[in-house]
């Protein structure tokens, strides 16, 4: 934010600093800062606390707010440096992006120029086949976005709650009730809806509104305790440090953990204060946290956090998406890249126009250019969208149609059950005589579409028994999309065990993603051991059940599993007039030869059941294959795409139904 020399806080810009080095270590793969997330947070206190002190001093001066002056210096200091980014973002994107990519990103470059794309990307979310977020290069203008709908809002909440109750206890009242309802709803959303939490603006207030109650409180105490003051100040940095040393991805977050980087951040903000005087920290000789914060290297930093937070995203992005494997040089080589990018756009583009006195003369002269900036941005960002897939050859098509055709199960609504659902819903494909059952998760679901087939040839009938992320092994897991213990999956799966058991089915087929799969995906081995002690009795317990039912069980081994999403991998490699096998991998990689070779141990030692390996058909001796037969095996990194799934109906039918069901 635009700020007088004398309202300047050496400190608040060694803060920023200190943030965006959270987000960026984080982004960048420091494994050790994996809370480095919480940086935002940080910048959300910080623009809480100088907007409220600012609005609250305007209020008091003269009675009012100049809503316009208020809304050009915000245009004049951040959008031009974002519709830059934007800009340069996508230019990039179509040498490096497939034409699907491309396409799908610039919807979210037009909601980022609109400052909108937290409102996409909570629907988004929901999607269980969208696209990687990490892929999605304006994905961290979701903050960005967060804190312009803040802006909206905010002044016309100070000047209603000085208009109820003249004076700064009114306007305390009115910041704390905002901050605690929207704290409120925010950590109950966590453990329920967390999108929702994460990225919706309302419930992210609670964060500007502990910086706003930061600059109204008063700072006498402080100024006459320094050592009251030295002590917040350290305990606010350690309280940030523990943030980033100990979260993770997988966190319930915000929620009531993100209370800890927000508080750390409103310690260092007062006791900052008690020692700022006409911008120097007087006390700086007896608070050495706010004196470092006051350090040349972090202000250098903090100066360039905006641009860095800009382009730090792409920069890494499109650098993964070159070499999938960046070595640590190749990582320090993009951190470089992006600290230059950052000082050419602030020198050239961010301070300028921010400091241009014929935009500050008029609020007019800076909104004006502003909307249209922003029009442009929409319109340059959907003209795009629409470009990347004119006149797409025969290959991009067949591709992009078949990443996007859903299996037969998941396109019959409600088939492929929800995360949050508990109560079984069998579906009916077909009306044979006699019925097979298919049960477990997405893995199950994309055999339904040679299984149902096959099964209508033969005289039978399929009902499945479907839920996302739920293995039919009875084995309790983490939801990473929940955010805590996948509870309804225990539940959902014990009533659809004892259903499939009522059913009296001739067949049961299972499968499930394989658990090193699982790792694969989560990035991380964590108690092996343990897991699959877990997991061998999981999957014996269920098999046991159904064997003792008097079931016949066919167990289908899971399919390989990929280091990246295969149809946007081959959809480049087209792109880039390269061949589809650049994205092939080695058997060793991809197979989970050595589990499936425990399973296939469990699955024969029961009665009735029996295993079914299909690798062959993706599989040499050494190499999966991704593209086989013409057809694009993978819709992602490890669901069959549909076409493919298609042809292995014969498969099925000889190795499935006829040689296990009859």
């Amino acid at each position: 934010m635009s700020v007088s020399t004398q309202d300047f806080r050496a400190d608040i810009e060694g803060l920023r600093a200190v943030a965006v080095a959270g987000v960026v270590a984080y982004h960048f793969g420091l494994t050790a800062l994996p809370g480095g997330f919480a940086g935002v947070d940080i910048f959300f206190v910080i623009s809480g606390y100088l907007i409220t002190r600012h609005l609250v001093a305007e209020i008091s001066d003269t009675g009012r707010l100049d809503l316009l002056r208020f809304y050009a210096r915000r245009a004049r200091r951040l959008l031009p440096a974002a519709l830059f980014v934007i800009g340069v973002t996508l230019a990039a994107g179509a040498v490096i992006l497939s034409p699907e990519e491309q396409a799908l990103y610039s919807k979210g470059a037009m909601f980022a120029s609109a400052y909108m794309i937290n409102l996409w990307l909570i629907r988004w979310s929901f999607d269980y086949f969208a696209s990687d977020a990490t892929s999605n290069p304006f994905i961290h203008y979701w903050s960005l976005s967060v804190e312009e709908q803040f802006y909206l809002a905010w002044p016309a909440l100070l000047m209603l709650a000085a208009w109820v109750r003249p004076g700064k206890r009114g306007i305390v009242v009115v910041i704390g009730t905002a901050g605690l309802i929207s704290f409120v709803f925010c950590a109950w959303l966590t453990s329920v809806s967390q999108p929702w939490a994460f990225y919706f603006s309302p419930l992210r207030a609670w964060e500007f509104a502990a910086g706003g109650l930061a600059s109204m409180a008063p700072a006498r105490l402080l100024q006459e305790r320094p050592l009251l003051g030295r002590a917040l100040s350290l305990t606010g940095l350690t309280m940030i440090g523990a943030a980033y040393l100990t979260f993770s991805e997988d966190a319930p977050f915000p929620g009531f953990l993100a209370l800890v980087p927000v508080a750390g951040t409103v310690l260092l903000l007062k006791a900052g204060a008690a020692g700022a005087r006409d911008g120097r920290l007087r006390n700086s000789e007896r608070n050495w946290v706010n004196a470092a914060l006051a350090l040349p290297p972090l202000q250098w930093i903090g100066k360039l956090s905006y641009s860095l937070y800009l382009w730090h995203w792409p920069v890494i992005v499109y650098a993964g998406m070159l070499a999938p494997e960046l070595t640590p040089a190749e990582r320090l080589f993009c951190l470089a890249l992006t600290l230059a990018l950052s000082a050419l756009s602030y020198h050239l583009i961010e301070n300028p126009i921010r400091r241009n006195g014929w935009l500050m003369a008029n609020a007019a002269r800076a909104l004006v250019p502003a909307l249209l900036l922003t029009g442009t941005g929409v319109a340059a960002a959907y003209g795009n969208a629409r470009l990347a897939v004119h006149d797409l050859d025969f290959e991009q098509r067949i591709i992009a149609a078949s990443a996007a055709e859903p299996s037969t199960a998941r396109a019959r609504a409600g088939c492929v059950q929800d995360n949050e659902t508990v109560t079984p819903k069998p579906c009916v494909f077909g009306d044979g005589q006699r019925v097979i059952a298919l049960f477990g998760d997405s893995h199950a679901d994309h055999w339904s579409t040679p299984l149902i087939e096959a099964g209508r040839k033969d005289g039978y009938r399929v009902v499945t028994w479907l839920k996302n992320s739920c293995r039919a092994s009875r084995i309790s897991v983490w939801s990473s999309e929940l955010k805590r213990p996948y509870s309804e999956c225990d539940r959902w799966r014990e009533q659809a065990i004892a259903e499939i058991i009522q059913a009296r089915p001739a067949l049961v087929v299972i499968s499930e993603l394989a658990l090193t799969s699982g790792r694969k995906m989560a990035g991380r081995g964590g108690d092996t051991d343990s897991q699959d002690a877990d997991w061998r009795a999981g999957l014996r317990s269920t098999l046991t059940s159904l064997s003792k039912a008097g079931l016949k069980v066919a167990f289908i081994r899971d399919v390989p599993f990929n280091n990246a999403n295969v149809d946007t991998c081959v959809a480049r490699a087209l792109w880039r007039d390269e061949t589809p096998s650049r994205c092939d991998q080695t058997r060793a990689y991809a197979a989970n030869d050595q589990m499936a070779a425990v399973e296939r141990d469990i699955v024969d030692s029961i009665p009735n059941a029996a295993y079914v390996d299909l690798t062959d058909r993706f599989c040499s001796a050494t190499i999966c294959h991704v593209f086989i037969d013409g057809k694009l095996a993978f819709r992602d990194q490890h669901h069959m795409a549909t076409p493919f799934a298609e042809s292995l109906e014969p498969e099925v039918e000889k190795r499935v139904i006829s040689k296990v069901g009859r």
